[in-house]
């Protein structure tokens, strides 16, 4: 029977593992539909590249950090350029094959880093947002993730983050909200007057397929964190899919009083941020409460959205700090009040700390990026479109292209 569970939790995670891979596509569809075909196939590259340079520093320098041997409860401090040594006499780490529980943790790392190039999209160099996803992937995830997930110091005083509210989608959302800031807005976002114009994305089905595609991955993303075949796999799963349901259809609502008509693009972040909001509490809450933080998420993300666009004045074009930063952060406190031996004070001091620590870290980084090989892409490069100077190439060829 021991050996029969093991194989059943080995099967289960890495399923869970593979479809949080396949998260990859859902947010570059939805990033490329959210902006200018101009710029679509430079976005679905860094998407990609996110991935790919993720998986190589996570495994040399991230997973060590997060996983290695506990210094006082602020990092890991052992397995640098060989994991493996972290596993057992059995190979084992966390009652997984080191191999299996590491390609877990690798994908949540690309997940991380991704939700960063859609809020800088169309007016980033692409080299250095390579530098960037390199840098995520080392020097800001590992380490609030072994406060929470690594046996650091918020594991010790309680913080539950079941599936990554705070840990993957928070701390994304924090680091998008500076890049963003620092990059600067789109050409043409804003008037003299501060007031902000609309800038459509070019292809709204690609986005429904986006998010189609990361609802279905998202119960890998959350049933796969048991990281076992338990029997809450199913209740997880409603709870997710409550929330999401209920977090679209209040959006979705909302924006029709608010605007006038459904908003398209508003009810897709809708379902996102049902998403992202129950994450972290989506083994401890009942149907109803996942109702109930689906609604507030529903809520939050058009106001948050909105906030950043007309108010603080950051461009961010596909909504990814208003969806993962603010839902994130919402959906772990609301764990503090509704979850099971949770506590609001322990969830709050988590949040802070994360996103404090995220956001100082993405600071430097992107100022340093700045300040040495540049962030920001010429005005003319933005007007032609980032596939023909940073690609050399369109993504749609033979089809006529508006600027």
């Amino acid at each position: 029977m021991e050996e029969t569970t093991l194989l059943m939790n080995i099967m289960w995670t890495m399923l869970g593992a593979f479809l949080v891979y396949f998260m990859q596509a859902g947010f570059a569809m939805v990033e490329t539909g959210f902006t200018r075909a101009k710029n679509a196939g430079n976005i679905c590259m860094k998407n990609m590249m996110d991935f790919v340079l993720g998986s190589l520093f996570f495994f040399i320098l991230g997973f060590p950090l997060m996983f290695g041997k506990n210094i006082s409860g602020i990092i890991g401090g052992s397995g640098f350029l060989n994991p493996y040594s972290l596993a057992d006499a059995n190979g084992m780490i966390n009652g997984l094959p080191i191999g299996v529980f590491m390609i877990f943790h690798t994908v949540f790392c690309a997940t991380a880093a991704t939700i960063v190039s859609g809020a800088m999209a169309e007016r980033t160099k692409f080299s250095s947002y390579l530098v960037y996803s390199a840098a995520i992937s080392i020097f800001i995830y590992p380490v609030t993730g072994h406060w929470i997930w690594g046996g650091g110091w918020l594991a010790e005083i309680g913080f539950h983050d079941f599936a990554g509210s705070t840990a993957v989608h928070m701390v994304g959302g924090v680091c998008a909200l500076v890049g963003a800031k620092i990059v600067g807005p789109r050409l043409g976002k804003y008037n003299s007057d501060g007031t902000p114009n609309a800038i459509p994305g070019h292809n709204i089905p690609l986005g429904f397929l986006g998010v189609f595609i990361l609802w279905f991955c998202w119960f890998g993303f959350n049933c796969g964190s048991t990281t076992a075949a338990s029997t809450s796999l199913g209740d997880i799963a409603i709870t997710t899919n409550l929330a999401a349901a209920a977090s679209t259809l209040v959006t979705l609502l909302f924006t029709w009083v608010r605007y006038g008509k459904p908003d398209v693009s508003m009810t897709l972040n809708g379902a996102l941020a049902g998403l992202v909001a129950i994450t972290a509490g989506c083994d401890v809450v009942t149907p109803y409460e996942a109702i109930i933080i689906g609604v507030t998420a529903g809520f939050i993300v058009v106001l948050a959205i909105e906030f950043i666009d007309k108010v603080v004045r950051v461009d961010d074009p596909v909504g990814a700090v208003g969806v993962h930063g603010c839902c994130g952060l919402v959906g772990t406190l609301l764990t503090g009040v509704f979850g099971e031996g949770c506590s609001f004070v322990t969830q709050l001091a988590g949040v802070v700390s994360v996103l404090v620590y995220a956001a100082v870290l993405a600071f430097l980084i992107f100022t340093v990026i700045r300040l040495t090989i540049g962030l920001r892409v010429s005005d003319q490069e933005q007007l032609d479109g980032l596939d023909m100077h940073e690609h050399g190439m369109t993504a749609y060829s033979g089809f006529r292209i508006d600027k």
